[in-house]
């Protein structure tokens, strides 16, 4: 068996440099070959919303900051690549002794982000900034990518609770962990994922499944089997057979289950129709004195569902959300770049039709209205301070994150990020928080941004036949 095969995947993932894109590699063998090591500025932004979205949450810089710290290649992973034929010895010995090196700026996870603003840039030797470009978007585009998704069930939940049950149907077990990080930082108040618990500190819940009544004789045997070995937290299915008839028999045994100090705390419906089918079940357990029991809900629910179940006033406590969750179905991918904005003190940028990037390394400004609203984004250069700044609330949002390849500070916890994550949905616009909204917000641009934009290029006269292939003025 090779080293390949006995290497642990998930360890792979966490350490090593070829999580990259092959071109990414042949560029920095190019680079090396040519000895371009100044340093450059690469910045990662979204290009776009969706018309599914008119904000999304930006998320995964406490994982990209792991992953950058433990990059490295193994002595296996050289070994492959010399295999290959492509790449030289003395590049290879460079990648050997590579570490990064450099400084990240970034905006803070939970904040709302908009078309074209810049959430990371990178400064470093551009071998080392290059390199990180694929890993990078893998993973903030995925997490901001599910985060955007969760923090619109959690506007359209309210009050009521939220659960994350995506793992089953997850494109993959690091998707199912980054989903659960994802959803918790966004607003929801645990995961079933039990690893997800252990990773990440988040809070685990779950109740049964159909299976596990469906091996009984009956459902209160199933019912009073399953409290007896799980009494902490206890929530029964009620929805394998009849619905109703499983709150009357839930009930029945939490009456028994109480004289042994063993508290019913929800019942859970897993399908047919939701509204009229917990203010059934509603009645039967508040008949029964079990008010404080709650009713949760699973069963393809995204935030339009949950929406449409507050409106009609559904007695629902808790909303179980998986698969539109973590896999984002409505919008499942999003424009996400990651640009070279400067290289060697010269700003650069790209004129490809409709990919056209902003130059020079910028910094975002965000202004509030008195209310604490979010009033508007400006896009300006990073040594610029825009004249609003001093005419109202306004704050710089990329802040230093890593300098020297070192962090600035310790992480801090994903209670405390998601925390000020629900402090930002707050902070949003009343245009930008219906589900269906057809705004979002456009940040502007400052003089200086568009003075560092390449100026149209002048094409020289065409070249006689035979001679060298045009050039430009």
């Amino acid at each position: 068996m090779d080293t390949l095969t006995r290497t642990d995947p998930a360890d792979m993932l966490v350490h090593s440099g070829l999580l990259t894109d092959l071109y990414q590699l042949s560029m920095l063998q190019a680079y090396h070959f040519h000895r371009m090591r100044e340093a450059a500025s690469f910045e990662l932004f979204f290009r776009g919303l969706t018309p599914e979205r008119s904000f999304l949450i930006c998320a995964g810089l406490e994982t990209v900051l792991q992953w950058v710290q433990q990059l490295r290649f193994h002595p296996h992973e050289l070994h492959w690549l010399a295999s290959t034929g492509r790449f030289r010895t003395d590049f290879l010995r460079m990648l050997a002794r590579l570490r990064f090196t450099g400084d990240i700026d970034a905006i803070a996870e939970g904040t709302p982000i908009f078309a074209n603003e810049p959430v990371l840039r990178v400064t470093a030797p551009i071998i080392e900034a290059q390199l990180l470009e694929s890993r990078l978007l893998n993973l903030i585009h995925f997490q901001t990518l599910i985060a955007s998704k969760a923090a619109r069930c959690t506007l359209a939940a309210g009050d009521a609770g939220l659960v994350e049950f995506g793992l089953r149907r997850a494109h993959g077990a690091e998707a199912a962990l980054y989903a659960s990080r994802a959803a918790y930082l966004a607003g929801f108040s645990a995961s079933s994922n039990a690893l997800a618990g252990l990773q990440f500190g988040i809070p685990v819940t779950g109740t049964m499944a159909h299976s596990f009544v469906q091996a009984h004789a009956a459902e209160a045997l199933a019912f009073e089997r399953f409290a007896a070995a799980n009494p902490e937290q206890l929530v029964f299915l009620i929805d394998t057979y009849d619905i109703e008839q499983g709150a009357y028999r839930a009930a029945a045994v939490a009456h028994t289950l109480a004289a042994r100090g063993i508290r019913l705390q929800g019942v859970r419906i897993d399908s047919g129709e939701l509204a009229p089918a917990s203010r059934r079940v509603r009645a039967v357990l508040d008949a029964a004195g079990l008010t404080e029991t709650k009713i949760l809900a699973s069963g393809n629910l995204d935030e339009w569902r949950i929406a449409g179940l507050r409106a009609v006033g559904a007695p629902i406590d808790v909303y179980c959300v998986g698969t539109a969750l973590s896999t984002s179905s409505d919008a499942p991918a999003l424009d996400c770049a990651y640009k070279l904005v400067e290289y060697a003190g010269r700003p650069t940028a790209k004129r490809s039709p409709g990919k056209a990037s902003l130059p020079g390394c910028k910094q975002v400004w965000r202004s509030f209205d008195p209310s604490g609203r979010i009033q508007c984004d400006h896009i300006a250069l990073a040594d610029e301070t825009p004249a609003q700044a001093q005419a109202c609330r306004t704050e710089a949002l990329l802040q230093p994150v890593m300098r020297a390849g070192v962090r600035l500070s310790p992480p801090q916890t994903l209670r405390m990020l998601r925390e000020q994550c629900l402090q930002h949905l707050d902070s949003l616009p009343d245009r930008l928080r219906p589900l269906d909204a057809q705004a979002t917000l456009e940040p502007s641009v400052s003089s200086g941004v568009a003075r560092c934009l390449p100026r149209e290029p002048r094409r020289s006269p065409p070249a006689p036949h035979g001679a060298e292939a045009q050039t430009w003025a």
